[in-house]
């Protein structure tokens, strides 16, 4: 049964040190030895497939603990660390959070804490959907445009980060179709990105 440490910071060494130190106490004080520590940097651009603690949690067996500092070190939203915690359970991972005291296992207990972190994952998730809706509501109230600019797709967007380029060989006598060709657009679309920007 292997005892595995995580340590998540945002910034290198941010709390490093400190969680370490922390994980190190609880296991002696618990009579435990630690078999391995993953350490992992994360940015809010790295989707959570990506990370360690996803490998990690693929390979941990029935019966074998993870330990973190604090439940907000698995993720950054409460979706995350709900199906983190949902994972460990029914896999027989014994999750173990130091500094709030709880153990996460395969019984009644941590199965009602579960419940409880779903519940608060389902009210944040409901908050940050009424805010959006509240926010693009008064934009609109306020007079103020929405979503992409008409008629501005992402293809005319690189187009736009090419317009030098195109108009030069555009100048130089490239037909329309020609770069229409080159940069994977329609003629329809080349064309009216020219006729616009000129």
């Amino acid at each position: 049964m292997a005892v595995v440490a995580y340590l998540r910071v945002s910034t290198e060494k941010q709390f490093l040190e400190n969680q370490r130190e922390e994980i190190t106490r609880f296991a002696e004080k618990n009579g435990m030895s630690i078999d391995k520590w993953y350490t992992e940097t994360v940015s809010g651009s790295i989707s959570s497939k990506e990370r360690k603690l996803s490998g990690l949690l693929d390979k941990m067996r029935p019966g074998d603990s993870l330990i973190v500092t604090e439940i907000s070190r698995l993720s950054r939203t409460l979706l995350e660390i709900m199906t983190i915690l949902n994972s460990c359970i029914k896999k027989e991972v014994i999750l173990y959070s130091t500094k709030e005291g709880y153990v996460f296992q395969n019984d009644i207990n941590s199965k009602v804490l579960g419940f409880a972190f779903g519940l608060m994952a389902e009210i944040e998730r409901n908050l940050i959907s009424m805010r959006t809706k509240e926010a693009l509501a008064r934009r609109k109230q306020e007079g103020k445009r929405l979503g992409r600019k008409k008629g501005y797709t992402p293809k005319m967007r690189i187009l736009a980060e090419n317009k030098k380029e195109l108009m030069k060989k555009r100048r130089k006598g490239t037909s329309c179709s020609e770069l229409a060709r080159q940069m994977g657009v329609s003629r329809t679309t080349m064309f009216r990105f020219l006729h616009h920007k000129r």
